[in-house]
């Protein structure tokens, strides 16, 4: 396991509708490092009750935290709010990741221990040594084109654009003026990837594995395809001015 300064390392889990994976994903995390990491959960008001879940958790765990939303309000706005909580807790890394066990949680660490050289470690998908399981040859062509599109529009060469696994030096998230971040859905992978290559951040890639959910429903829908396909030249656009 790596290891990482009590409270430095923090995880921020946004959740909707995952009551069947939150305490086995929280207590997989608490295990990758030690001492543990914190994890935040940032929770949108679920309806199926993850939100009391989470809370059990934190009353179990001193390292565990929660932050209620209102409603369902996006991806990007809820990782916002949670990068900023752990900032304000002291947070010297934050880890980023999905609720529902297709970041699998022992490769915490490798994003921990990349970050001693980076400001911006990604967990890639489409580096040597990354690959994906589970998913059907459609599911597999709209990611692959939607990396390669942002790729090709904004100039970047980081190959997982829309990878949502990713290790932050506090310093990078401050040095993003995250006001400025405009995406709700998938398209925030895409555009805090950007605004940390814009700053100069140093930003390298890992392999994972990425695996399908294990139960529940894809949060992936039309619209949030469209949006990440109208937001990528409204960044090009946005960084030539």
């Amino acid at each position: 396991m790596a290891s990482a300064p009590a409270s430095s390392t923090w995880v921020v889990v946004p959740t909707y509708d995952e009551a069947d994976t939150i305490e086995p994903l929280v207590e997989a995390i608490r295990g990758t490092l030690e001492p543990a990491p914190g994890v935040l959960i940032v929770d949108d008001a679920s309806p199926d009750g993850t939100g009391a879940l989470a809370d059990r958790l934190a009353e179990r765990h001193e390292d565990v935290a929660v932050l209620h939303r209102p409603a369902k309000l996006g991806l990007g706005p809820a990782y916002l709010a949670g990068f900023r909580d752990v900032l304000d807790r002291g947070a010297e890394l934050i880890v980023q990741m999905d609720a529902d066990f297709s970041h699998d949680p022992a490769e915490v660490a490798t994003l921990v221990s990349a970050a001693r050289h980076a400001d911006l470690v990604v967990g890639s998908r489409y580096v040597a040594g990354g690959r994906v399981t589970d998913w059907g040859p459609g599911r597999r062509a709209i990611s692959r084109w939607g990396s390669r599109y942002a790729r090709a529009v904004l100039g970047m060469r980081v190959h997982d654009m829309t990878s949502g696994f990713k290790c932050w030096r506090r310093t990078a998230l401050e040095g993003i003026d995250l006001d400025s971040v405009r995406s709700h859905g998938y398209a925030f992978q895409v555009e805090m990837t950007y605004h940390a290559d814009a700053a100069g951040f140093t930003v390298v890639e890992v392999p994972i594995t990425f695996r399908d959910r294990r139960v529940g429903e894809s949060k992936m829908t039309g619209p949030i395809v469209a949006e990440a396909a109208v937001q990528v030249p409204r960044l090009r656009l946005r960084g030539r001015r």
